[in-house]
Protein backbone atom coordinates (compact mmCIF):
# COMPACT_ATOMS: atom_id res chain seq x y z
CA UNK A 1 0.00 0.00 0.00
CA UNK A 2 2.96 2.44 1.01
CA UNK A 3 4.39 2.06 -3.13
CA UNK A 4 1.19 3.62 -4.23
CA UNK A 5 1.61 7.15 -2.58
CA UNK A 6 4.61 7.95 -4.92
CA UNK A 7 2.29 7.37 -7.85
CA UNK A 8 -0.47 9.23 -6.59
CA UNK A 9 1.82 11.99 -5.80
CA UNK A 10 2.87 11.84 -9.30
CA UNK A 11 -0.29 11.85 -10.85
CA UNK A 12 -1.41 15.19 -8.98
CA UNK A 13 1.75 16.96 -9.70
CA UNK A 14 0.93 16.11 -13.94
CA UNK A 15 -2.48 16.69 -13.15
CA UNK A 16 -1.42 20.08 -11.43
CA UNK A 17 1.27 21.02 -14.15
CA UNK A 18 -1.25 19.82 -17.00
CA UNK A 19 -3.80 22.52 -15.46
CA UNK A 20 -1.65 25.28 -15.54
CA UNK A 21 0.32 24.57 -18.85
CA UNK A 22 -2.33 24.23 -20.61
CA UNK A 23 -4.87 27.26 -21.89
CA UNK A 24 -7.54 27.34 -24.47
CA UNK A 25 -8.06 30.58 -26.24
CA UNK A 26 -11.03 31.55 -28.03
CA UNK A 27 -10.68 32.56 -32.27
CA UNK A 28 -11.15 36.32 -31.10
CA UNK A 29 -8.69 35.67 -28.42
CA UNK A 30 -4.46 36.14 -29.01
CA UNK A 31 -2.47 35.49 -26.06
CA UNK A 32 1.57 37.49 -25.89
CA UNK A 33 3.55 35.20 -24.18
CA UNK A 34 6.50 36.42 -21.87
CA UNK A 35 9.55 34.18 -20.90
CA UNK A 36 11.17 35.01 -18.19
CA UNK A 37 10.19 38.69 -18.90
CA UNK A 38 10.98 38.56 -21.99
CA UNK A 39 8.14 38.77 -25.07
CA UNK A 40 8.52 35.44 -27.01
CA UNK A 41 5.68 35.76 -29.46
CA UNK A 42 1.77 35.87 -30.01
CA UNK A 43 0.02 32.67 -30.05
CA UNK A 44 -3.34 31.79 -30.42
CA UNK A 45 -6.78 30.80 -31.07
CA UNK A 46 -6.98 27.42 -29.90
CA UNK A 47 -4.59 25.02 -27.54
CA UNK A 48 -1.49 26.27 -25.97
CA UNK A 49 0.78 25.01 -23.65
CA UNK A 50 2.88 27.16 -21.49
CA UNK A 51 5.83 26.23 -19.29
CA UNK A 52 4.94 27.11 -15.40
CA UNK A 53 6.48 29.75 -13.56
CA UNK A 54 8.61 30.32 -16.44
CA UNK A 55 5.76 31.45 -19.02
CA UNK A 56 3.20 34.42 -18.26
CA UNK A 57 0.37 35.14 -21.01
CA UNK A 58 -1.62 38.21 -21.48
CA UNK A 59 -4.51 37.78 -23.15
CA UNK A 60 -6.26 40.08 -26.02
CA UNK A 61 -9.35 40.91 -27.05
CA UNK A 62 -8.87 41.31 -30.86
CA UNK A 63 -13.05 41.92 -31.65
CA UNK A 64 -14.08 45.57 -32.51
CA UNK A 65 -14.55 47.70 -29.00
CA UNK A 66 -17.17 50.30 -28.58
CA UNK A 67 -16.68 52.83 -26.48
CA UNK A 68 -17.93 55.44 -24.55
CA UNK A 69 -16.66 58.92 -24.30
CA UNK A 70 -18.36 60.63 -21.03
CA UNK A 71 -19.90 64.51 -21.67
CA UNK A 72 -17.09 67.19 -22.34
CA UNK A 73 -17.24 70.48 -21.73
CA UNK A 74 -16.11 72.28 -24.26
CA UNK A 75 -16.01 76.02 -24.96
CA UNK A 76 -16.35 76.60 -28.92
CA UNK A 77 -14.33 79.13 -31.03
CA UNK A 78 -17.22 82.06 -30.54
CA UNK A 79 -17.68 81.22 -26.83
CA UNK A 80 -20.46 79.23 -26.00
CA UNK A 81 -20.12 76.52 -23.35
CA UNK A 82 -21.53 73.37 -24.48
CA UNK A 83 -21.58 69.03 -23.69
CA UNK A 84 -20.34 66.97 -26.31
CA UNK A 85 -20.10 63.19 -25.66
CA UNK A 86 -19.19 60.67 -28.09
CA UNK A 87 -18.67 56.96 -29.31
CA UNK A 88 -15.35 55.37 -30.64
CA UNK A 89 -14.97 52.16 -32.59
CA UNK A 90 -11.87 50.35 -32.54
CA UNK A 91 -9.97 47.10 -32.56
CA UNK A 92 -6.55 45.81 -31.43
CA UNK A 93 -4.39 45.09 -34.86
CA UNK A 94 -1.38 43.86 -33.19
CA UNK A 95 -1.55 42.29 -29.75
CA UNK A 96 2.20 42.49 -29.13
CA UNK A 97 2.51 46.70 -29.29
CA UNK A 98 -1.04 46.67 -27.07
CA UNK A 99 0.54 45.07 -24.44
CA UNK A 100 4.56 46.31 -24.29
CA UNK A 101 4.03 49.72 -25.83
CA UNK A 102 1.32 51.21 -23.53
CA UNK A 103 0.31 50.35 -19.98
CA UNK A 104 -3.38 49.94 -20.32
CA UNK A 105 -4.51 50.67 -24.05
CA UNK A 106 -8.27 50.57 -23.41
CA UNK A 107 -7.71 53.68 -20.72
CA UNK A 108 -5.24 55.14 -23.04
CA UNK A 109 -7.68 55.49 -25.87
CA UNK A 110 -10.00 56.99 -23.65
CA UNK A 111 -8.28 59.62 -22.70
CA UNK A 112 -6.78 60.38 -25.82
CA UNK A 113 -10.41 60.40 -27.05
CA UNK A 114 -11.87 62.60 -25.07
CA UNK A 115 -8.94 65.20 -24.98
CA UNK A 116 -9.39 65.31 -28.95
CA UNK A 117 -13.19 65.73 -28.66
CA UNK A 118 -12.69 68.90 -26.27
CA UNK A 119 -9.42 70.05 -28.87
CA UNK A 120 -11.66 69.42 -32.10
CA UNK A 121 -14.83 70.87 -31.06
CA UNK A 122 -13.18 73.74 -29.54
CA UNK A 123 -11.50 74.88 -32.66
CA UNK A 124 -14.85 75.62 -34.51
CA UNK A 125 -18.00 77.92 -34.18
CA UNK A 126 -21.37 76.46 -32.46
CA UNK A 127 -22.92 76.64 -36.09
CA UNK A 128 -20.23 74.61 -37.49
CA UNK A 129 -20.41 71.64 -35.13
CA UNK A 130 -24.41 71.59 -34.78
CA UNK A 131 -24.05 71.35 -38.84
CA UNK A 132 -21.09 69.77 -40.01
CA UNK A 133 -21.15 66.40 -37.38
CA UNK A 134 -19.62 64.16 -40.50
CA UNK A 135 -16.43 66.68 -40.59
CA UNK A 136 -15.88 66.50 -36.41
CA UNK A 137 -16.57 62.93 -37.07
CA UNK A 138 -13.85 62.31 -39.56
CA UNK A 139 -11.61 64.77 -38.08
CA UNK A 140 -11.79 62.62 -34.59
CA UNK A 141 -11.41 59.79 -36.44
CA UNK A 142 -7.97 60.63 -38.81
CA UNK A 143 -6.17 62.21 -35.03
CA UNK A 144 -7.48 59.31 -32.69
CA UNK A 145 -6.12 56.50 -35.22
CA UNK A 146 -2.78 58.23 -35.86
CA UNK A 147 -1.88 58.53 -32.26
CA UNK A 148 -3.16 55.36 -31.44
CA UNK A 149 -1.52 53.23 -34.25
CA UNK A 150 1.79 52.96 -32.35
CA UNK A 151 0.32 51.26 -29.63
CA UNK A 152 -1.41 48.48 -32.33
CA UNK A 153 -5.28 50.14 -32.31
CA UNK A 154 -6.99 50.77 -35.43
CA UNK A 155 -9.77 53.44 -35.00
CA UNK A 156 -12.57 52.67 -37.69
CA UNK A 157 -15.20 55.21 -36.47
CA UNK A 158 -15.79 57.93 -34.38
CA UNK A 159 -19.35 59.24 -34.08
CA UNK A 160 -20.53 62.33 -31.72
CA UNK A 161 -23.62 61.09 -30.09
CA UNK A 162 -25.26 64.52 -28.54
CA UNK A 163 -24.62 67.92 -28.02
CA UNK A 164 -25.76 69.72 -25.03
CA UNK A 165 -26.87 73.29 -25.15
CA UNK A 166 -27.49 76.00 -22.08
CA UNK A 167 -30.85 76.72 -22.04
CA UNK A 168 -30.65 80.83 -23.19
CA UNK A 169 -28.89 79.23 -25.79
CA UNK A 170 -32.12 77.14 -27.14
CA UNK A 171 -33.94 79.79 -26.35
CA UNK A 172 -31.84 82.45 -28.81
CA UNK A 173 -31.38 79.48 -31.12
CA UNK A 174 -35.62 79.05 -31.76
CA UNK A 175 -35.89 82.91 -31.67
CA UNK A 176 -33.45 82.89 -35.23
CA UNK A 177 -35.25 79.76 -36.51
CA UNK A 178 -38.61 81.68 -35.97
CA UNK A 179 -36.90 85.21 -37.22
CA UNK A 180 -35.59 83.04 -40.44
CA UNK A 181 -38.90 81.09 -41.30
CA UNK A 182 -40.67 84.96 -40.71
CA UNK A 183 -38.13 85.85 -43.48
CA UNK A 184 -38.37 83.35 -46.14
CA UNK A 185 -42.66 83.67 -45.79
CA UNK A 186 -42.57 87.52 -46.58
CA UNK A 187 -39.64 86.94 -49.22
CA UNK A 188 -41.81 83.99 -50.90
CA UNK A 189 -44.93 86.10 -50.18
CA UNK A 190 -42.96 89.71 -51.93
CA UNK A 191 -42.44 86.76 -54.93
CA UNK A 192 -45.91 86.34 -55.28
CA UNK A 193 -47.06 89.74 -55.76
CA UNK A 194 -44.45 89.96 -57.96
CA UNK A 195 -45.54 87.45 -59.94
CA UNK A 196 -48.76 88.57 -60.48
CA UNK A 197 -48.02 92.07 -60.95
CA UNK A 198 -45.99 91.04 -64.21
CA UNK A 199 -49.08 89.05 -65.12
CA UNK A 200 -51.34 91.82 -64.22
CA UNK A 201 -49.36 93.70 -66.63
CA UNK A 202 -49.49 91.14 -69.10
CA UNK A 203 -53.16 90.61 -69.25
CA UNK A 204 -53.61 94.22 -69.28
CA UNK A 205 -51.36 94.82 -72.67
CA UNK A 206 -53.18 92.07 -74.09
CA UNK A 207 -57.09 93.46 -73.38
CA UNK A 208 -55.47 97.03 -74.91
CA UNK A 209 -55.61 95.43 -78.02
CA UNK A 210 -58.84 94.16 -78.18
CA UNK A 211 -60.85 96.29 -75.97
CA UNK A 212 -63.89 94.08 -76.08
CA UNK A 213 -62.18 91.63 -73.70
CA UNK A 214 -62.62 94.25 -71.29
CA UNK A 215 -66.53 94.17 -71.51
CA UNK A 216 -66.04 89.95 -71.31
CA UNK A 217 -64.04 90.56 -68.04
CA UNK A 218 -66.60 93.07 -66.64
CA UNK A 219 -69.49 90.28 -67.46
CA UNK A 220 -67.09 87.20 -65.93
CA UNK A 221 -66.89 89.64 -62.56
CA UNK A 222 -70.75 90.34 -62.70
CA UNK A 223 -71.33 86.47 -63.02
CA UNK A 224 -68.95 85.76 -60.25
CA UNK A 225 -70.86 88.33 -57.85
CA UNK A 226 -74.44 86.82 -58.65
CA UNK A 227 -73.16 83.28 -57.50
CA UNK A 228 -72.87 84.52 -53.86
CA UNK A 229 -75.39 85.30 -51.50
CA UNK A 230 -75.38 89.28 -51.20
CA UNK A 231 -77.73 92.15 -51.65
CA UNK A 232 -75.11 93.96 -53.99
CA UNK A 233 -75.08 94.04 -57.69
CA UNK A 234 -72.82 95.60 -59.78
CA UNK A 235 -73.30 96.38 -63.45
CA UNK A 236 -70.64 96.94 -65.82
CA UNK A 237 -71.03 100.37 -68.09
CA UNK A 238 -68.57 100.79 -70.83
CA UNK A 239 -66.94 104.00 -70.98
CA UNK A 240 -67.54 104.44 -74.51
CA UNK A 241 -71.34 105.70 -73.83
CA UNK A 242 -69.76 108.84 -71.76
CA UNK A 243 -67.36 110.34 -74.29
CA UNK A 244 -70.39 111.69 -76.45
CA UNK A 245 -71.14 113.28 -73.17
CA UNK A 246 -67.63 114.55 -72.29
CA UNK A 247 -67.14 116.37 -75.67
CA UNK A 248 -70.16 118.10 -74.99
CA UNK A 249 -69.29 119.98 -71.98
CA UNK A 250 -65.85 120.26 -73.38
CA UNK A 251 -67.90 122.44 -76.20
CA UNK A 252 -69.83 124.23 -73.40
Amino acid sequence: MSGAYPVIVIIVLVVMFLASAIRILNEYERGVIFRLGRVIGTKGPGLIILIPIVDKMVKIDMRTITMDVPPQDVITRDNVSIKVNAVVYFRVMDANAAVIDVENYLYATSQLAQTTLRSVCGQMELDEILSEREKINLRLQEILDLNTNPWGIKVSHVEVKQIDLPEEMKRAIAKQAEAERERRAKVINAEGEFQAAQKLIEAAALMQTQPMSLQLRYLQTLNQIAAENNSTTVFPIPIDLFKPFLKLAEKI
